[in-house]
């Protein structure tokens, strides 16, 4: 017999190969198997043993532990786009204390959904997330605990965030790490999408009204009691403002005539009686969740206003306007109101650019990569991550970020005509 002589301590999936490419015997590897099994000869393979799982406790207390994460789904059914639903799932009961749609998993969304729940319960003890790039940064999922416990690289903006609140984050390696709620997405799946078709939802505002009405009904419905009546969710320091908290944060360098800039805007700092001037100095610029921009020192906000534009803006005519105060309702309306008009206010920004146009079109390599930064932007991942995954230079990366549409240059041969005229001229 052959696995006896010539194939001798093959395993079966080698076997089959080699029996197919040497001697012309087509046998599955099932049935070549299932032969070598009432011979009496073993593979010479030794599998692990299947581990024994067991099914973890719920943790005893409301708000000690929050699961939360994102589905990508056809939740409108065609009827309007495809929507991510983001939601949290409080460990000890099931419950989700609040979920919100968006259009994308992004850090702006996940500050809105972590709000709604510190609004409604108040500020958990753990949240336990996935590896997505903005909880994690994208070189860090693979990265040794003693890496990561050595505080080599700053926290993402959520991050950072959570640990402003004294909320420790917990990443799951693993889908089924998370069942909890990977179980409750299913259950919206399969009930929140026959009631947002009941409600014909249209769009991410209807789905949304239909979805807070939903969450009412799903706790008294799946719900289960925690093992302890007492709560861990904490109050909210009255001395504390969230808003500053759950923001984008970015440190610059204040300029010799006391300005900084910031996406495409240039911040002129007023003195103050105990600082003149800010010259040299690093601020911290906060772009709140409603577009507004405060700059900060030494944990005390400085009073700012746009900066007059250079001399060669104003020959172009392309002046950046002034950013509009939003108005502050109910804290629901507000965050369902600002997860409407958030990418409405990105866009605006991006035209803001005092950029000129040409009216060629652009190369279907600007195009792709112009895609491809625009769609790594809308996930959350920082400029330096985006440049290290699409293998591009970071100034590249944030050139192609602020553009509304790729961009476009002279041809070669307008350029070699441009430097020609010029040297006649000179």
């Amino acid at each position: 017999m052959l696995a006896r002589t010539r194939y001798a301590d093959f395993n079966h999936t080698h076997m089959t190969e080699m029996l197919e490419e040497r001697e012309g015997i087509t046998l599955a590897r099932s049935t070549i198997r299932q032969i070598l099994k009432v011979a009496g000869i073993a593979s010479p393979r030794h599998r692990r043993p299947p581990r024994h799982r067991l099914r973890r406790e719920r943790m005893p207390q409301e708000g000690m532990l929050i699961q939360m994460d994102g589905s990508y789904h056809d939740w409108l059914e065609g009827r309007g786009p495809w929507l991510t639903l983001l939601l949290e799932v409080d460990d000890a009961t099931g419950a989700v204390p609040f979920a919100l749609f968006r259009e994308h998993e992004d850090t702006c969304g996940y500050f809105r959904l972590f709000e709604g729940i510190i609004q409604r319960r108040g500020i958990p003890l753990a949240l336990y997330t996935d590896r997505h790039a903005v909880f994690q940064h994208p070189s860090d999922a693979s990265a040794s605990p003693e890496r990561l416990s050595g505080g080599e690289r700053k926290p993402t903006q959520f991050g950072r965030a959570l640990g402003e609140l004294g909320v420790h984050p917990i990443f799951a390696r693993n889908p089924e790490a998370k069942g909890r709620i990977e179980r409750a997405a299913g259950t919206f799946q399969g009930r929140l999408v026959a009631e947002l078709r009941l409600a014909g939802a249209c769009s991410m505002a209807e789905a949304n009204l239909v979805l807070m009405d939903f969450l009412a009904r799903y706790n008294k419905r799946f719900a289960v009691p925690p093992a302890e009546t007492a709560s861990a969710y904490r109050a909210i320091d009255p001395g504390l403002d969230l808003a500053s908290v759950l923001c984008f944060k970015y440190s610059r360098k204040v300029a010799r005539d006391n300005t900084v800039k910031y996406d495409w805007h240039t911040l002129q700092l007023l003195p103050e009686a105990e600082h003149p001037s800010y010259a040299g100095n690093r601020v911290e610029i906060q772009e709140l969740l409603d577009g507004n921009l405060i700059v900060c020192y030494q944990g005390r906000t400085i009073a700012t206003r746009e900066a007059p534009p250079r001399p060669g803006i104003l020959r172009s005519g392309n002046q950046t306007p002034e950013r509009e105060l939003a108005p502050v309702p109910q804290w629901l309306d507000h965050i369902l109101r600002q997860n409407e008009t958030e990418g409405k206010e990105k866009r605006s920004k991006k035209l803001a650019s005092p950029r000129t146009t040409t009216p060629r079109k652009p190369t279907p390599r600007q195009k792709a990569r112009w895609d491809a930064v625009q769609a790594e932007n809308d996930r959350g991942l920082s400029l330096r991550a985006i440049a290290r995954v699409l293998g591009i230079s970071r100034n590249t990366v944030k050139k192609y970020v602020t553009l509304e549409s790729p961009p476009v240059y002279p041809s070669r041969q307008m350029r070699i005509q441009s430097q020609l005229t010029e040297s006649l001229i000179n």
